[in-house]
């Protein structure tokens, strides 16, 4: 379902950078331009904010990417990877980046863009909704929840023009 979009609506968008690099990864062979994605999510609209959520190795060989999303004007929350006994990892934004998106139902946002195809999500999308704000979600299709996406107001499939969302 789509949901139309005008351009005096004011937009939040919040990228689950670790899903967007990892799903360009595993499906393309390829990085993601998160510079188009960005500029899809806000589709002609007034952007208010946009945060990444990102996480730091312990090599720290990510800082060129995060200075990368700053510069395209993504703003950055940075969590440590988390190494537990044993040697397993653990790096998940899910819970910050949900707090986020409720704090704005408070603000004069008219739409939140999810930029994640993760399922976790969906009660999110269904409380974005229930505020009365459109809560519309952009992915690679082919690792998006169905679920999600159609729960969403609307679903930009990154997957469609791969190329202009690939690098």
């Amino acid at each position: 379902m789509s949901t139309p979009k005008h351009k005096n609506q004011r937009v939040a968008v919040l990228i689950d950078v670790q899903n967007m690099y990892h799903s360009a990864k595993h499906i393309y062979k390829a990085r993601a331009n998160f510079q188009e994605i960005l500029k899809a999510a806000v589709a002609g609209r007034q952007l208010i904010r946009a945060i990444g959520y990102v996480i730091r190795t312990e090599s720290g060989e990510e800082q060129p990417f995060f200075e990368a999303l700053s510069k395209i004007g993504i703003e950055l929350k940075v969590k440590d990877l988390q190494i537990f006994p044993g040697g397993m990892k653990k790096a998940d934004w899910d819970v910050g980046m949900a707090v986020d998106a409720v704090r704005m139902t408070n603000l004069v946002i008219d739409a939140i863009v999810l930029v994640t195809g993760d399922g976790d999500f969906l009660p999110l999308v269904e409380y974005i909704k229930g505020t009365g704000r459109q809560a519309e979600i952009a992915a690679f299709g082919k690792s998006a929840s169905v679920k999600l996406k159609e729960a969403a107001d609307d679903f930009i499939d990154l997957g469609e023009d791969a190329k202009k969302f690939l690098i």
